[in-house]
């Protein structure tokens, strides 16, 4: 009888490949990822100041979209919502000066598509400075 205490060895985990298969992981992923360059976008963020901008020395042009879809330039209703007929009124209210400052006033409840049908023929027909109307809302949520 063998009363020696038998000799207990303390189990190990080699740990080497392991360290070795997460570092290729880890260069396989720095390779193959894509990292986004936020210095590509050019953004021109608008400023403001106290003073009051000097007052335009013509009159605005305003395009009003309604509920319907139907549009009103300068407050003279157009007689169909087709954009052949707001191309035909603006032409007729601006002329040939395509530096006026043009404000679209779109009901709250007007579909996106005749806010972008309007947008749409004021940029093809040169108008670079648009305003979206929008009101201030009241303290409790209500305008």
């Amino acid at each position: 009888m063998n009363l020696k205490p038998r000799r207990h060895e303390e189990p190990e985990i080699n740990v080497v490949s392991l360290i070795d298969v997460v570092l290729l992981l880890v260069v396989f992923f720095m390779l193959s990822s894509r990292f986004t360059d936020e210095g590509r976008v050019r953004v021109h963020l608008p400023t403001a100041n106290g003073v009051p901008p000097e007052a335009a020395h013509s009159e605005p042009l305003v395009v009003t979209v309604t509920q319907e879809g139907s549009y009103r330039v300068n407050e003279k209703e157009l007689i169909n919502s087709s954009p052949d007929t707001l191309r035909a009124a603006l032409l007729k209210e601006a002329g040939t000066n395509r530096t006026l400052r043009v404000t679209i006033r779109a009901d709250a409840r007007a579909t996106h598509q005749s806010v972008i049908t309007a947008m749409d023929v004021l940029g093809r027909l040169g108008f670079a400075d648009l305003n979206i109307a929008t009101v201030k809302e009241g303290p409790a949520g209500k305008p």
